[in-house]
């Protein structure tokens, strides 16, 4: 597993943490962006690049509830 970051791709992101695709989807991030990284992918879509890194690792630490019960440990 690799460590995530703002430098890391999206669809690495889904790889690594399947339970943050659910943020992609509400945040309109396509994830399967072409290897776009995530930094990059938050200003295409002109999102809060700290924002979105906190609900991801809120949702990998297990902080917020997703609409998907699979994704959940």
């Amino acid at each position: 597993m690799t460590e995530c970051s703002l430098a890391t791709s999206v669809p690495d992101w889904v790889i690594d943490h399947p339970e943050t695709l659910v943020v992609f989807q509400e945040l309109g991030i396509d994830f399967s962006c072409g290897g776009k990284s995530l930094g990059f992918a938050c200003r295409e879509q002109g999102l809060s690049e700290e924002h979105v890194l906190s609900k991801l690792h809120e949702v990998i630490n297990g902080g917020i509830q997703t609409a998907n019960p699979s994704s959940q440990t």
